[in-house]
Order: structure tokens, then C-alpha cells, then sequence
């Protein structure tokens, strides 16, 4: 199946992807400072940059897009239609990164988490997440 739009209109509409202060990063970062927790955000110092940093506890922690990240199950992650081989083989880079930064960051002793971009819907349920995965004072 052929795109729908042109070349130069989709260069341009992924172009305004962003990688930092997205919605759900920003959700993530209120829930987590209205319960008292302080982090540092993209440590860059760190491998992958996570999104958000809670150096007391050692928790690196990322608010991963279902889509781009594969969130199993989740009905965001999905496959375009159109040029699927490129979009497997995207998906597949995205996923092995994932588990690099991951398996990096545990060697250096930090605990990793991920917060799914659809659980961010749910604010009592994030803070919940939240207090479980930083423990709560």
C-alpha cells in the first residue's frame, strides 16, 4: 500500500516527534513530585538518558510509547501498512536499544522501570505505580 501523503510532508510530520517533554513524560513528572519524590531528568551521564532519574533510590526510569517501544499487547503497538519491512526492522532496533540501555544501567547498580505511555491515562493508578516502584515515605 502506498502512503498517503507526500515524501516532504512526511519527512515534516516526523520531524515533530519528540523524544523529551512529552505528554506522558509530563505526567509522569507531576504524579511523581506531587508525592515529594525529586529526580533529575535525562542524565546524560547515564546509558540512554533516561527520562527520569531518582538518584537517592537509583531508579532510572522511562516513559516509554507503546508504539515505538513495542508495548506488547497494548492496541498502539501496531505495524503500519505501508512499508512494513522498514517499520519491523525500526521496531527491532528500538527493542534491542531498550534491552542494551537496560542490561547497562544494572550492571551499574540502578534499578530500570518502565511506565507505558497508555498507563499514564490512569493518574491514580500511576501514583500507585509510582509508590511501589519508589517506595513511599
Amino acid at each position: 500500500m502506498a502512503d498517503i501523503v507526500t515524501p516532504a510532508r512526511r519527512s515534516e510530520m516526523m520531524s515533530r516527534i519528540r523524544g523529551k517533554g512529552t505528554k506522558p513524560e509530563l505526567l509522569v513528572r507531576s504524579a511523581a513530585h506531587r508525592l515529594g519524590f525529586r529526580f533529575r531528568l535525562h542524565v546524560k551521564d547515564l546509558p540512554g538518558s533516561p527520562d527520569v532519574v531518582f538518584p537517592k533510590r537509583k531508579v532510572a526510569l522511562f516513559v516509554h510509547g507503546c508504539f515505538w517501544h513495542r508495548h506488547g499487547g497494548c492496541p498502539c503497538c501496531y505495524v503500519p501498512k505501508s512499508n512494513i519491512q522498514f517499520w519491523r526492522e525500526k521496531f527491532k532496533k528500538n527493542v534491542l536499544r531498550d534491552r542494551r540501555v537496560r542490561t547497562g544501567l544494572e550492571e551499574m547498580g540502578w534499578r530500570v522501570a518502565v511506565i507505558w505511555e497508555c498507563e499514564t491515562a490512569d493518574s491514580d493508578g500511576l501514583r500507585k505505580r509510582l509508590k511501589e516502584l519508589l517506595g513511599r515515605r
